[in-house]
């Protein structure tokens, strides 16, 4: 027994030779409802920056950042012997692979980039974007799941699907736990963190939970899904996504043990 894969076309809708897929609408969804959240989240610093104008103005920049950081992280982690051979297919972004970690990696040095002229605690705004970056993902992972890519390992569970495209064996849809986990689930932790317990007010301490709550979901989804065809699995154990996690949370256990340490802010 296994589960049907829904059928949903990639592409949303077309106009003449214009074709708009999920995907780009995913992005798009995500970058504007965490804008729209930003913007709210800006108003509990009371006139500190950064303020709503600063949010407002970093849109364009965390967008950039996202893109090139995802692009070029894929190149580099997942498939660098393919791109050094293609490199025209490095500026093909329709055709898919982005990387998540390079896309951090990507925002991050946005994130240094716009500070500095702004006068703005890196960590304050590092905080507000990591607070909103779980709803991008969830947009992100539903339109791997409508891609049918990214999918998990072959599974004998209930919850087994066959993919259009793949060998036709039941697999995880570990697209949609990364959906659940990386998405819902960590974005409700940090606003019950944000709104109960006013976690804004310790700089980096939300940059910290999302650090620590993504790599370690990202690590414990990585053993339900397939690992990437032109690596497979490194030293027979570790995929490259748990590996690109580890620093990740061990990162965010430091910030996290680090900040509460410290006497909070009035």
């Amino acid at each position: 027994m296994a589960l049907s894969f829904p059928e949903i076309d990639p592409v949303a809708f077309a106009v003449g030779p214009v074709v708009i897929r999920w995907y780009a609408l995913a992005y798009i969804a995500g970058f504007l409802i965490g804008w729209r959240v930003s913007m709210k989240l800006a108003e509990r610093f009371k006139g500190e920056p950064p303020t709503r104008e600063h949010i407002d103005d970093f849109l364009s920049w965390a967008i950039i950042g996202v893109i090139i950081g995802g692009r070029l992280g894929y190149v580099l982690f997942y498939n660098p012997v393919h791109y050094y051979y293609n490199l025209s297919e490095v500026f093909q972004v329709w055709k898919g692979g982005m990387s998540f970690h390079g896309g951090v990696l990507g925002l991050f040095a946005a994130i240094l980039l716009y500070v500095g002229p702004k006068q703005i605690h890196i960590l304050r705004l590092s905080d507000v974007v990591c607070a909103v970056a779980p709803i991008g993902l969830f947009f992100g992972r539903m339109a791997n799941f409508i891609n049918a890519e990214l999918y998990g390992r072959v599974t004998a569970s209930p919850l087994g699907m066959i993919f259009p495209g793949s060998d036709g064996l039941p697999r995880h849809p570990s697209q949609l736990y990364e959906a659940a986990l990386e998405g819902i689930v960590l974005c409700a932790v940090i606003m019950v963190l944000i709104v109960k317990y006013d976690a804004l007010s310790r700089k980096g301490f939300i940059s910290a939970v999302f650090l620590f709550g993504y790599g370690a979901s990202r690590f414990f989804i990585e053993m339900f899904r397939e690992p990437d065809a032109q690596i497979g699995l490194i030293g027979e154990f570790l995929s490259m996504g748990q590996i690109l996690t580890i620093p990740m949370i061990f990162i965010g256990v430091a910030m996290m043990v680090h900040i509460l340490r410290q006497p909070k802010e009035a």
